[in-house]
C-alpha cells in the first residue's frame, strides 16, 4: 500500500494579500511573498496533486517528491506538472483562485472582478482555465481566462440558467450540467449543445452540482461520478460511484468498485481516471487513478480531490 513519504517542502500561501491563516509559518508572522525553502524544485516531475485537511499536497506519482500548500482548497495541476491553480477562502468569505508556479515559485490571482469564483480546470494545452464564477445576477456560470491574466471570459452570461462543474472537452470546447441538462460551449461563450442527462446515462442516478462529466480523448465516452442507489451500511447520505458511458452503445459501466463512495472524479487528457472515494467505516478517502477498463490502482491512503498532469 502506498504511504505518504516525509519529504516535504512547505510552500505558504501570502497571508497579508489573501487574509487566511497560514498554518505552517511557524514564526507567526504575516509575509507579502510566498515562502519556500531553498530546495530546488526542477526534475521534480509533479503528477498528482490533491488535498490533505487544510492542506494541498503536490507529488510525484510514487509520492517520494512532495510540497505542500497551506490554507488552499480545490488543487488543480497543470497538465505539464509545472503549476498549480488553487482556491483561497478569505475572513470575508470571499472564494479566489490563484496559480503558483511550482519551478520559479511565483503566486498570482486571477483577475476576473469577482469575489466569488473558484474550482480551477485547466485546458488540456495548459494555456487557460476555466472555473465557476457567481455573476451580479446570482448565478453560477463559467468563467475562461488565459494563465497571463489576459481574455477573460463568462460563457452564456446573458442567460437565467445556473451552470456548475465545468470541464474541459477539447481546446476549444466545454462541458457543464445544471442537475438536468449537459451543456457544451465553445470558448467564445456561445452555447452549442444541449442533452438532457438522464437520456444519456438514464434514470437511476442522481446529479448534484458538484458532479463532473469528462469526454474521453476520441470523444466516444462520457466519464462522470453521480449518485447511485446502492445502500451501503454506516454511510450518511447517498453514495456515488465513478461510471464511464460508451455515446455509441448507451451502455454504462461502472468504474469504481462497488461499496466505495465515490464523491470526486478527475479525468486527465491521456484518460487515466483519479478519483477519491471511501470504503466502509467511510470515515477516511484515499485516492485511486484507473484505466478507462476500470483497472484502478491505489496511489495515496489518505487524500481528497485528486487532479492530475499528462505522463
Amino acid at each position: 500500500m502506498t504511504k505518504i513519504s516525509n519529504k516535504i517542502v512547505s510552500i505558504l500561501i501570502p497571508c497579508v494579500m489573501l487574509m487566511v491563516s497560514c498554518s505552517n509559518n511557524k514564526s507567526g508572522e504575516e509575509s507579502s511573498k510566498a515562502v519556500l525553502d531553498t530546495i530546488s524544485l526542477s526534475n521534480k516531475n509533479f503528477a498528482l496533486a490533491y488535498q490533505d485537511g487544510s492542506k494541498i499536497v503536490a507529488t510525484s506519482i510514487d509520492t517520494m517528491k512532495q510540497i505542500s500548500f497551506g490554507g488552499a482548497t480545490d488543487p488543480a495541476i497543470s497538465p505539464d506538472g509545472n503549476k498549480l491553480a488553487y482556491t483561497v477562502n478569505d475572513t470575508a468569505g470571499h472564494r479566489t483562485i490563484w496559480v503558483a508556479d511550482m519551478e520559479n515559485k511565483s503566486q498570482l490571482q486571477l483577475q476576473v472582478n469577482s469575489g466569488n469564483y473558484y474550482q480551477a480546470v485547466w485546458s488540456p494545452s495548459g494555456n487557460a482555465i476555466a472555473f465557476n464564477i457567481f455573476n451580479s445576477k446570482n448565478l453560477w456560470k463559467i468563467g475562461i481566462i488565459k494563465t497571463d491574466n489576459t481574455g477573460y471570459v463568462m460563457l452564456d452570461s446573458a442567460s437565467k440558467i445556473n451552470v456548475y462543474a465545468p470541464t474541459w472537452k477539447n481546446e476549444k470546447e466545454l462541458i457543464s450540467q445544471d442537475l438536468v441538462n449537459l451543456y457544451t460551449f465553445d470558448i467564445s461563450g456561445k452555447l452549442i449543445d444541449t442533452k438532457p442527462i438522464a437520456s444519456l446515462i438514464g434514470k437511476d442516478f442522481t446529479i448534484a452540482s458538484s458532479n463532473r462529466f469528462f469526454y474521453t480523448k476520441d470523444g466516444q465516452k462520457l466519464i462522470f461520478n453521480a449518485g447511485n442507489t446502492d445502500v451501503l451500511d454506516g454511510l450518511t447520505g447517498p453514495s456515488e460511484g465513478v461510471y464511464i458511458l460508451d455515446l455509441a452503445s448507451k451502455k454504462v459501466n461502472r468504474i469504481s468498485p462497488k461499496g466505495t463512495n465515490v464523491p470526486y472524479v478527475f479525468v486527465t487528457g491521456d484518460d487515466r481516471i483519479f478519483y477519491s472515494g471511501s470504503e466502509k467505516p467511510y470515515t477516511q478517502n484515499k485516492i485511486y487513478v484507473s484505466d478507462l477498463s476500470g483497472n484502478s490502482k491505489l496511489l495515496v491512503d489518505k487524500g481528497t480531490n485528486p487532479t492530475g498532469a499528462l505522463k
